[in-house]
């Protein structure tokens, strides 16, 4: 489902389930705002599906109680023992591309 909208979309479904949840919890706009230290607007923005920061974003989550929800959107990356073990000493740090050499 998620799949097949834009972006624009998923923000705007995004922000309307946060909005049902935050009236579930019986909290106006303003209470949440001052709560999250962010103003009305950004909330509406947010609510509205409008793009903001990410650190907002996280900031209205938090206080809605949804924060432990991010695990299952952002799973930790699980490595099979036997990966481990030949992964020792050889963790990933960062991607590196070489350059291609054809001027030497």
């Amino acid at each position: 489902m998620w799949q097949e909208m834009s972006n624009p979309a998923v923000l705007a479904k995004i922000g309307r389930r946060l909005k049902d949840i935050r009236i579930k919890q019986n909290m106006t706009q303003g209470e949440l705002a001052e709560q999250a230290g962010m103003s009305i607007l950004t909330v509406a923005n947010i609510e509205k599906g409008k793009p903001v920061s990410m650190l907002l974003f996280l900031c209205a989550i938090r206080e809605l109680g949804l924060l432990e929800n991010l695990e299952l959107l952002v799973p930790e990356t699980k490595i099979s023992p036997i990966e481990l073990k030949r992964m020792q000493g050889k963790k990933r740090h960062r991607v590196r591309h070489t350059k291609n050499n054809s001027h030497e």
